[in-house]
């Protein structure tokens, strides 16, 4: 499960199918690297009295699993000795090439948006945008970026899409689903709007970072209840933002769920419309059943893929859904890796496993 084995073979198939990897996590080669690209008031800011999120643990990482030696691949350390993703060659090699990704979409995982000193945040979500283009985007064309801006401060947030609209290297703005406030509130609303302009999809998360914890009863004791609750974040982030009216008010607006499965969006579109037909008088606001905003707003990435021992039933979770609305990751170099010529093997037919594989993401993220 952690790894491809070197001698397993993949199936043979008649056509190469276009792959798009929605999820690719670029590492930084040293803790100072990102530092670099930030104006030296702030990096002797970071150096001195360090860098503040709503991680309680100063200068650790976001959960134990990520720290070096855990939660990666074991073959993904590049023989520069650097951390996992963190050398472009290698990531080529075992990646792009190796497994034959045609696009990339890097989810580049920072304090920034997460920083308590919000003027310190700015100037390190500036950095990690320099920061992919200089290391990753202009290095090789089939990777794209996602535009990193400090949610909470919105005209901050703002301005640097207005700065990075314009190029064709950014496909989306990544914000964690965890934020101070539930998703579908005002405050955030100017920065679905700028999105919504641009036609750059909103990006969330899940894990890492956040304002919140990711359980409605608070932080949990184990990393395994952490990752089952992957999930939670999405479902509150995408319930508020439906019944908050969000995509009746941002009809273009577009919203990726990333790394928090896919399996709970059936039945959460049941129970919204259930709700609605019975209470809708309280948000008139919603006009349509909350599953048609689903259906024409959102998408979800696969993995972790919910895999039912019955392939079958798999196959049904995905027709529920909609196999338009889901477009395939690997979520490198991360333990819980997916292999495209291993995922799904049983359970789509070929019309399904091209939409998911490639063509989903072509056409959300204009990729030729």
């Amino acid at each position: 499960m952690n790894e491809i084995s070197s001698i397993e073979k993949a199936p043979d198939t008649k056509e190469k199918l276009l792959i798009v990897d929605c999820d690719i996590h670029p590492a930084q080669s040293t803790k100072d690297e990102l530092l670099r690209y930030v104006p030296a008031r702030w990096r002797e800011h970071a150096r001195s009295f360090g860098v503040r999120t709503t991680n309680p643990f100063l200068g650790a990482m976001p959960y134990p699993r990520l720290t070096p030696g855990n939660g990666m691949r074991r073959d993904a350390w590049p023989p520069n000795g650097g951390p996992p993703a963190s050398d472009l060659a290698f990531l080529q090699e075992q990646l792009l090439d190796g497994v034959g990704i045609d696009y990339g979409i890097l989810q580049a995982l920072g304090a920034g948006p997460s920083t308590l000193n919000q003027e310190l945040g700015r100037a390190l979500c500036i950095a990690m945008n320099d920061w992919q283009i200089d290391k990753w985007l202009d290095r090789d064309s089939r990777l794209r970026g996602s535009i990193s801006v400090p949610q909470e401060d919105t005209e901050a947030a703002i301005a640097e899409v207005e700065v990075r609209a314009g190029d064709a290297r950014f496909v989306q703005i990544a914000i964690p689903p965890r934020a101070l406030e539930p998703a579908g509130r005002k405050r955030y609303w100017p920065l679905y709007e700028v999105a919504s302009h641009y036609g750059l999809p909103i990006s969330m998360h899940s894990a890492a970072f956040g304002s919140r914890a990711n359980t409605g009863t608070g932080w949990t004791s184990f990393y395994i209840e952490e990752h089952v609750a992957f999930s939670n974040s999405m479902q509150t982030a995408l319930t508020s933002m439906i019944f908050e009216g969000v995509f009746e008010r941002f009809p273009k607006l577009k919203l990726v769920l990333v790394e928090g499965g896919f399996g709970w969006l059936a039945p959460l579109m049941w129970r919204m419309d259930r709700e609605w037909e019975r209470m809708r008088a309280e948000v008139p606001h919603v006009k349509k059943p909350p599953s048609e905003y689903v259906k024409s707003n959102v998408w979800l990435t696969t993995q972790p893929v919910e895999e039912p021992e019955r392939p079958g039933h798999l196959s049904d979770i995905i027709r529920w859904i909609g196999a338009d609305k889901l477009m395939f990751s690997t979520d490198y170099p991360h333990w819980d890796f997916d292999h495209p010529d291993f995922a799904f093997r049983a359970a789509l037919n070929r019309e399904e496993k091209r939409a998911i594989l490639g063509v989903n993401a072509c056409s959300l993220y204009g990729l030729q």
